[in-house]
């Protein structure tokens, strides 16, 4: 038997589930996308316990939920400490812990663009219906990325090539902040 394994396992799934949570709620808030979408109600619904409580605090404006991002970062740090704490090793100091939990930070926002671009061109391909919440959601989130490569290149023979663009820029930012 592997408790400690298990515990480890628990709690990284868990926080990183609510912290892939919070950071869909700040890119729906960003890209303002459609509040009455089912996927965005349930994203709402899910996050308001910890994000109502946090706005007294932390106020954002009516584009940018910094609140959320202000989340994410105790969320990292968080996790860091009790997966440290689990191991038995020493908690690192706070400012390294507040510069991983940034870098951390900028790591997810681009793995979530990077991934949800993709899930966008696998959609492409199956062509499901538009008017469903989960593609509407994909459109409203990608679209402000790669609205601006395709107006910069347009669609070569039909086919549209600004995902591969955007995809290629993503990994490259990725390459030189080492992230």
């Amino acid at each position: 038997m592997n408790p400690q394994g298990a515990m480890t396992f628990l709690i990284d799934v868990v926080i990183n589930l609510f912290i892939f949570l919070l950071l869909t709620r700040f890119i729906l808030q960003l890209v303002q996308a459609d509040f009455y979408n089912p996927l965005s109600q349930f994203v709402v619904k899910a996050t308001n316990p910890v994000l109502t409580p946090l706005r007294k605090l932390v106020p954002g404006t009516s584009i940018v939920d910094v609140a959320s991002l202000v989340m994410v970062v105790v969320l990292i740090i968080l996790k860091v400490v009790m997966l440290v704490s689990l191991s038995g090793q020493g908690v690192p100091p706070v400012p390294q812990m507040v510069i991983f939990a940034l870098r951390s930070l900028a790591s997810l926002m681009i793995n979530y663009l990077f991934f949800a671009v993709l899930i966008r061109v696998i959609l492409s391909w199956v062509a499901p219906d538009p008017y469903n919440p989960f593609t509407a959601i994909m459109t409203q989130i990608t679209e402000p990325v790669m609205a601006p490569v395709r107006r910069v290149m347009p669609a070569m023979g039909g086919l549209d090539l600004s995902p591969l663009v955007v995809l290629l820029g993503l990994q490259f930012l990725m390459v030189l902040f080492a992230i």
